[in-house]
This record gives structure tokens, sequence and C-alpha cells, in this order.
């Protein structure tokens, strides 16, 4: 007997869960359209209207069993609200972009074709003016500027001074000032 009890009410839940999900493609097929577009006008993003829209027919899934079916439109709008107004007081919603700022925000890191080419032009006229010294200014210059080093590291590879390095900087700097100041006259 017991047996018998066990298998009419399996069959029982069998036969509430194919009813809710029949009623719940009901719902989704009657108020999916209003769903969005009240998604649509508290968010004004597609993509997040979208997002919100299956949020709120997933809490209308979890919750059918609960619901009376007198007030289904009501119920329907009010979940999709709740769901908008939650979404407008989260701080997620500040921190994701956009959909047309979405592409402008990701930085390429690498430089374009024409800063890759002014950089290299840059670098090639710092070695021509650094070459143009007389040692050992020449030979610092080039470290400093063109290589990009510091002075200690120039000291520690020359085996100099740190304050002779600096001063040749210093002087070195001057004389470039000059030959880029003439330079620029002609």
């Amino acid at each position: 007997m017991p047996d018998r009890i066990g298998c009419g009410q399996t069959k029982e839940k069998e036969a509430d869960r194919i009813d809710k999900e029949a009623y719940f493609g009901y719902l989704l097929d009657t108020y999916e359209r209003l769903v969005y577009s009240i998604c649509l006008k508290m968010t004004g993003n597609q993509f997040d209207a979208e997002d919100l829209t299956q949020e709120t027919f997933l809490s209308i899934y979890k919750n059918l069993a609960t619901f009376q079916r007198d007030y289904e439109k009501a119920w329907v709008c009010r979940i999709a609200t709740n769901k908008g107004l939650d979404f407008l007081k989260s701080a997620k919603r500040r921190s994701e972009p956009k959909e047309d700022t979405y592409f402008e925000e990701l930085k390429d890191g690498s430089a374009s074709p024409e800063d890759a080419y002014i950089q290299q032009e840059s670098k090639e006229y710092v070695y021509t003016i650094c070459q143009s010294l007389k040692s050992p200014y020449k030979e610092v210059a080039t470290e400093h500027f063109y290589r990009e080093k510091t002075a200690k590291e120039i000291a520690e590879q020359t085996q100099k001074g740190i304050k002779t390095i600096q001063t040749q900087i210093y002087r070195a700097k001057g004389m470039i000032k000059k030959i880029m100041e003439g330079r620029a006259m002609r």
C-alpha cells in the first residue's frame, strides 16, 4: 500500500511540475515584451534590459508556486519594476561600460603606427645630436638621453664617480640645447 501512495504523490508532483512549466511558458510568451520595455525604460540600455528581463522571469519561475493567478499582469510588472529599481541602486551599474562607450574605453596598449614612427624618428634625432658632441659628453649623453640610463647606472658602468657623471649630463644637456636652438633658427 505505501508504494501506491508514494506513486500517486510522485505523479501529482510531476503533474504540478508540468502544469507549472506550461504556465510559465504562457507567462513568458504573454509578458516578455512588456517586461523588456519596462526594463529598457528604466535602464536606457538594451543589454541591461535584456539581463533584467531574464532576471525577472527567473524570479517569476522560482516564485510561481506562491503566485495567485488572478493578478498575473500586475505581479509580473511589479517584479520587473523591482528588478529595475534594484539595478539602478546597485554600484554594478556605475562600473560597467555601456554599449556605445565600451570599445572607446578599451585602449590598445601599443602605439599607433604614426606614433611609433614619430617615436622612432625622435629617438634617431636624439641619437644623432648625442653623437655630434665631443667626448666624454658624447658617451654620457648617448647613455642618458638615448638609452635612458640613470646617472647611477652610467657611473657604475663607466666606473666613474656619480657626481662626475651628473656634471657631464648637465653640461651635455646645455650643449644639446645650443645645438637644437641653432637648428631651429635655420
